[in-house]
C-alpha cells in the first residue's frame, strides 16, 4: 500500500512539474506576436555588424566576388579565383603577408564555386578590415576585399 501511495505521489509530482514547464509555451505560442518580442528581435538584429568588401586580384592573380561578413559568418558570392593548391580565406588588417600572418584563418576556400559560406564562432570581426584569398602553400597572396 505504501509503494502505490508513493508511486501515486510521484506521478502528480511529475505531473504538476510537466505542466508547469509547458505551459508558458503553449500560451506564447497561442498569443499574436507582442511589441515585446519584436523588440528584442530588433535589437539582436541592430546589434550585428555587417561589413561587406568587393575583392580584387592581387600579385598578377584573378579573384572577383563580394563578400559580406557579419559576426557569426563570411559569405561569398559570385566569387572565382585562379586555381590554387592550398587556397584559404583570411581575416586581415592588410593585404601582405605580414597582414595574412598576423590575421586569422578562417577555412579552406574553393577557387570555382561561386557561393561559400564560412561560420565563425566567437570571432571579434571588428578587429579586420580585410577579407584576404591566400594560397598557403606557395605563401602568396591571390586577392582581397576591403570590408566596409
Amino acid at each position: 500500500m505504501r509503494k502505490i501511495a508513493l508511486a501515486a505521489t510521484a506521478a502528480l509530482t511529475l505531473a504538476l512539474a510537466l505542466s508547469a514547464c509547458s505551459s508558458p509555451a503553449a500560451t506564447e505560442d497561442t498569443k499574436p506576436s507582442s511589441s515585446a518580442s519584436q523588440s528584442a528581435d530588433d535589437s539582436a538584429t541592430t546589434t550585428m555588424t555587417e561589413k561587406t568588401g568587393e575583392f580584387t586580384g592581387l600579385n598578377e592573380k584573378k579573384v572577383s566576388g563580394t563578400v559580406t561578413v557579419t559576426d557569426d559568418e563570411i559569405a561569398l558570392s559570385e566569387f572565382s579565383s585562379d586555381e590554387g593548391p592550398d587556397l584559404h580565406v583570411y581575416l586581415t588588417n592588410g593585404t601582405d603577408e605580414a597582414a595574412v600572418t598576423a590575421g586569422m584563418l578562417v577555412d579552406a576556400v574553393s577557387f570555382d564555386t561561386a557561393t561559400q559560406t564560412f561560420t565563425l564562432d566567437g570571432v571579434d570581426t571588428s578587429k579586420y578590415t580585410h577579407v584576404v584569398i591566400h594560397c598557403d602553400k606557395a605563401k602568396a597572396v591571390f586577392g582581397a576585399a576591403e570590408l566596409s
